[in-house]
C-alpha cells in the first residue's frame, strides 16, 4: 500500500492526514510506503505526522517506508533529533530523498 502526502502538510491538514493514513495503516497488511514526493510546503507538524504514522505502523506490526522526503524536511528532523525515530538518519534505508528546494513554513 502506498499513501501519498499532498503538496501541503501544515498543522490544519496534519490531524486529518494522521487520522486517514493511520486508519489505512491499521486496516491493511504488509509493508506500507508513505510517498512524500508531492510535498512542497510543510511545517513542524509534518514531523509530528510522520512520527505518528511510524507509531501507527509499529502498533499494526507493519513496516513503513518513507519515500521522496524533501531535503529540508530531513534537515528539520535531524535538527530536532528525531531522524532516527523516523528511520531517516544517515545509513537508514527506510527513506529515500530527492534534492529539493522545498520551503519550510513556520
Amino acid at each position: 500500500m502506498t499513501l501519498k502526502l499532498p503538496a501541503a502538510a501544515h498543522l490544519p491538514e496534519a490531524a486529518a492526514l494522521a487520522q486517514q493514513f493511520g486508519a489505512e495503516i491499521a486496516g491493511g497488511s504488509g509493508p506500507a510506503v508513505l510517498d512524500a514526493s508531492a510535498l512542497s510546503t510543510f511545517d513542524t507538524s509534518t514531523i509530528a505526522l510522520l512520527m505518528q504514522l511510524q507509531r501507527d505502523a509499529h502498533r499494526a506490526g507493519r513496516p513503513l517506508a518513507l519515500q521522496g522526503l524533501p531535503a529540508q524536511l530531513l534537515q528539520l528532523a535531524e535538527l530536532y533529533g528525531v531522524d532516527g525515530l523516523l528511520g531517516t538518519a544517515p545509513g537508514s534505508d527506510s527513506a529515500s530523498t530527492a534534492p529539493s528546494a522545498n520551503p519550510v513554513t513556520a
